[in-house]
């Protein structure tokens, strides 16, 4: 009768980790390392899946060591990486070094330096807001918070507006059921804040000027705007009210907001004035912004040679054009002077 070999008994966890590459080690070991106290952590091909696995929000900045603008950016991230660690939802920030660990980068599409992305539960998404440390800051934060917040009173929702802060629109539904607006708050997450008010009082509705539930209110606290929805909360009556209301009912173009038309489908009804700053201007931007109101199927906007000159010479006006000149652009090549 053969005799029965017996498997050998299961090595201690201590020889377990010695038998391991030394790779694999460091990975195990380096998870309870990683400082959470605002500085700036450095990861490379060693640590990097190590950091996604303990860190639910990690901002990376792929960068080289020779890129102008990444010499640039590394003093913004250094200012906002405590504002960031410091956040309910706190957000690490680290770089990796993509010229000397290009497998690194290759796996996450790095082709240019810089390269942010921030990493949610280890799942990318590419950064490419603006690198001023409190705008990025602000940027992030939206990021991280609940698809849609619900406010359970007056206090609450004061400090959700107050926390917001001006950078994004916010649209605060009173009366409405949050299942309704969660699509939109999931759609939308980058570009707005969502909130639902499940309990207020009058003078909440006094101060956001509506008289009835259900009512979605739709702020731009950057441009003093407010524009109200009373339904109905159905088919594409609710998305189309959401979709108009990510921007302000009339524009200002400069390099920031022609970003913001880039996923609007409407034609621009685009003012040109000398200096959108002067006086004559401000009343101009008044009259469109009651025209805008009338119709929403058009964006409206505005801009000034003096402001952006470059901008203005693609549709042949110039300073000695007869202003303000009114043209409907499509954002393509195409246009057509009003007079």
């Amino acid at each position: 009768m053969a005799a029965r070999v017996l498997p050998p008994p299961p090595l201690p966890l201590v020889l377990l980790l010695l038998l391991l590459p030394l790779s694999a080690r460091d990975t195990v070991a380096a998870g309870e390392d990683f400082p959470r106290d605002g500085r700036v952590i450095d990861l490379d091909e060693s640590n990097f899946e190590a950091a996604l696995g303990v860190i639910d929000f990690l901002f990376v900045d792929f960068y080289a060591p020779w890129c102008g603008h990444c010499k640039r950016l590394a003093p913004e991230l250094d200012e906002a990486a405590p504002m960031l660690a410091g956040l309910s939802e706190p957000i690490v920030v680290a770089k990796v070094n993509a010229d000397k660990y290009r497998k690194l980068g290759s796996k996450y599409g790095v082709d240019g330096f810089p390269t942010l992305m921030l990493f949610i539960h280890g799942v990318p998404i590419e950064y490419t807001g603006s690198r001023k440390a409190d705008q990025l800051v602000r940027n992030l934060k939206k990021f991280v918070a609940p698809d849609v917040s619900i406010l359970e009173s007056d206090s609450a929702i004061k400090n959700f507006v107050e926390n917001a802060g001006t950078s994004f629109p916010m649209f605060l539904g009173f009366g409405v059921n949050d299942s309704l607006i969660a699509e939109y708050g999931r759609k939308y997450k980058k570009r707005a804040w969502f909130a639902v008010a499940k309990d207020f009082s009058e003078d909440v509705m006094v101060a956001y000027e509506f008289d009835k539930v259900p009512a979605l209110v739709a702020i731009h606290p950057k441009y003093k705007e407010q524009s109200l929805f009373y339904g109905p909360f159905e088919e594409n009556f609710l998305e189309d009210f959401v979709r108009q209301s990510l921007l302000p009912l009339v524009v200002p173009i400069n390099t920031e907001t022609i970003k913001m038309l880039n996923d609007d489908q409407r034609k621009v009804v685009l003012t040109i004035l000398e200096d959108d700053s002067d006086e004559n201007s401000t009343q101009l931007v008044k009259i469109l912004r009651s025209a805008a109101s009338a119709n929403r199927d058009l964006v409206f906007g505005y801009v000034g040679i003096k402001q952006w000159d470059e901008f203005v010479e693609t549709f042949d006006v110039s300073k000695s054009s007869q202003l303000p000149k009114l043209l409907v652009w499509d954002r393509n090549e195409e246009y057509e002077l009003r007079d």
